[in-house]
């Protein structure tokens, strides 16, 4: 399959990786890739735009704004915790006092709501507080005991994946062996054979001497016949 990687490696049975060297060439293979992946400037086109604004409300946005025209901040106003009374020119007004009384009776009001919530808190705070604390701790157990079974899942992958890899590493030395067994035998093989045919050599070669040995004792004798047979004529 195209762009399909295979994966041989065997992390828990290989060996040499802190030889020297090997981290020099992988870090040079790496290398090698990033040369060779020359990105455009316009990789990333797929992908939307980014959307940097998506959180920002317009309070955030007005604090932007001081922020780059370098404003001071606000100060926090208290005018609506003062009491203040009408202006001099208006202290004979019924209205003026009217809206200071208003106001006192606002303020009045206020605290009274603060008090009624101090005295909720302190009622129930701390129950409310200890519920929390409950809840936080059976959410911390939970989360524990996931926590501990991914472990243990990962420990368990990481196992099998050590016995599997050790299972491949025995069963990849018995096949090196079996391999270096029948190249060691192929050449013990191959040298009978080059042997054998150096003996056929010479035993050819001795053969060949030995023919011509008899042909010339042959002729030899041919010629002392032939020799004898003209003095008797």
């Amino acid at each position: 399959m195209a762009g399909e990687v295979i994966v041989d490696a065997l992390p828990y049975i290989d060996q040499g990786y802190d030889e020297p060297g090997v981290r020099e060439s992988a870090f040079a293979m790496v290398e090698e890739e990033c040369r060779r992946y020359r990105p455009t400037k316009n990789y990333l086109d797929y992908l939307p735009s980014l959307n940097i604004t998506a959180f920002e409300t317009a309070m955030m946005h007005s604090e932007f704004d001081r922020l780059q025209n370098r404003l001071p901040m606000e100060t926090m106003s208290m005018k609506r915790y003062e009491l203040p009374p009408p202006p001099s020119g208006k202290l004979n007004e019924v209205n003026a006092w009217v809206e200071c009384v208003d106001n006192s009776q606002a303020q009045l009001e206020h605290q009274a709501v603060r008090i009624l919530n101090l005295q909720l808190m302190l009622e129930y705070c701390c129950p409310a507080w200890q519920r929390y604390l409950q809840t936080l701790s059976d959410c911390e157990r939970i989360v524990s005991k996931k926590l501990t079974e991914l472990k243990q899942s990962l420990q368990e992958v990481n196992w099998q994946r050590k016995s599997l890899q050790t299972k491949g590493g025995e069963q990849l030395r018995a096949l090196e062996a079996k391999w270096v067994a029948l190249v060691s035998h192929n050449y013990e093989i191959e040298q009978a054979c080059c042997m054998a045919e150096e003996y056929i050599a010479t035993l050819q070669q001795q053969l060949q001497t030995y023919k011509e040995q008899i042909n010339a004792s042959n002729n030899l004798e041919n010629s002392k016949i032939n020799g004898q047979s003209d003095v008797d004529n």
